[in-house]
């Protein structure tokens, strides 16, 4: 079966084309500024160059479409439209009615809708690729695979917040957590890689990029992670502040004149190791570089991200009990061995010990820690589109 995985963002949209039998990439793409002048469609098909088509896109609708034509044209297409046999959404927020991926039905969309006050920014968007993919391809079986679903094992104690306990029941204030789809697929291949059953590991994937998050998974269920109500609270990550007094809020209000809507841009967009490196970057490749030269920004912001990764991993490791392995993915993750090394020389505190050579490793699967060493560290790139269609597949084959 081959399956679209369909990634929709306010003015963007990212596909990929996934054979399910042998889970190969058969092409993948991104729309962009759909909506905005100058929107444009990158398209590429496996093992070919790169096309790029400036093309009107007044919305997602057009956006779907000019997909399916780059999939199915004669010249540059790869597969015929009745091929498409699934189409797997992501989804950011399924607040605490989806604990798993689900075949999309008008029940499904309303309570996507329910709880897009949640994800305002993102749940709007992604039921607009669904409904501009049904207009497309009528008849056609669609997944919505949520980032939410996997920390949804949580136990109680580890996602409520401090507040009256009526607000959770009255409008869901608790700790959900994001990135699941890639917390879920990283801790399932951890075990395989290491040949371990995962309801014998206690594992901490730390996903780190632009936007990062760790998460404790005990026996193979997320059981604690670091993002919250919003994927603003936990580490200090490329633009957002992570953990935050919440008073700070008012008394930058007072201090600047600002409003609500100026400090949630603040939080959001323009703090994190962007903000902490005085504007430098929120680019780590930038900051290692700044870092190597001395620069005194790139040093304060890398120092309190790795300070707060490893404080998570203690955390973590209290709260399990103990910690078997130690997963390192996305962007900096994956491919950051300076990152990987200034955070793994701090954890000897748990027996941890880091293999120089093996850290060289750059997007590939390797296990980075020592012979000796008592918890396995371990790279591991995430996927989370072949994740959303193999989750996609097994409800729609």
């Amino acid at each position: 079966m081959k399956i679209l995985v369909i990634n929709c963002g306010s003015s963007s949209l990212k596909f990929q084309l996934i054979d399910s039998d042998s889970e190969a990439v058969i092409c993948k793409g991104l729309c962009e500024r759909i909506g905005i002048e100058g929107s444009q469609i990158v398209y590429t098909p496996t093992g070919k160059d790169k096309i790029t088509k400036v093309e009107p896109m007044p919305d997602h609708n057009r956006a779907i479409e000019l997909v399916i034509e780059a999939l199915t044209n004669s010249e540059n297409g790869v597969v015929s439209l009745d091929e498409i046999g699934a189409v797997g959404h992501r989804i950011v927020h399924g607040g605490e009615k989806f604990t798993k991926s689900v075949v999309i039905d008008d029940e499904v969309i309303k309570a996507i809708e329910d709880v897009s006050d949640l994800a305002p920014l993102h749940n709007p968007a992604n039921l607009i690729g669904i409904r501009a993919c049904q207009k497309v391809m009528p008849g056609v079986p669609m997944v919505a695979v949520f980032d939410t679903a996997f920390h949804q094992t949580m136990p109680q104690e580890a996602y409520l917040y401090g507040l009256p306990y009526s607000y959770y029941e009255k409008y869901g204030i608790r700790r959900y957590g994001f990135h699941g789809t890639s917390h879920s697929f990283v801790s399932k291949r951890a075990a395989e890689i290491l040949g371990k059953n995962p309801a014998d590991l206690k594992m901490i994937v730390c996903h780190l990029g632009n936007g990062a998050s760790l998460s404790a998974v005990d026996g193979g269920k997320c059981v604690d992670t670091s993002m919250g109500l919003t994927p603003l609270e936990g580490l200090i990550m490329g633009t957002r502040t992570g953990d935050i007094d919440p008073s700070v809020v008012e008394f930058v209000m007072k201090k600047e004149n600002s409003t609500v809507a100026d400090v949630t841009n603040l939080l959001n967009k323009k703090s994190g190791v962007f903000g902490l490196s005085d504007n430098l970057s929120s680019d780590f490749r930038d900051l290692e570089a700044g870092y190597n030269e001395g620069h005194a920004g790139a040093r304060r912001a890398v120092d309190a991200f790795v300070y707060r990764v490893v404080k998570y991993i203690g955390s973590y490791t209290a709260a399990m009990g103990g910690v078997d392995v130690i997963c390192f993915t996305a962007g900096v993750g994956e491919n950051s061995g300076f990152v990987r090394k200034l955070i793994c020389d701090r954890l000897g505190f748990i027996g941890a010990k880091m293999d120089a050579e093996a850290n060289k490793v750059r997007g590939e699967e390797k296990v980075i820690s020592t012979a000796d060493s008592k918890v396995t560290l371990l790279v591991v790139p995430t996927n989370e589109e072949l994740a959303i269609a193999r989750d996609t597949y097994a409800l729609c084959k």
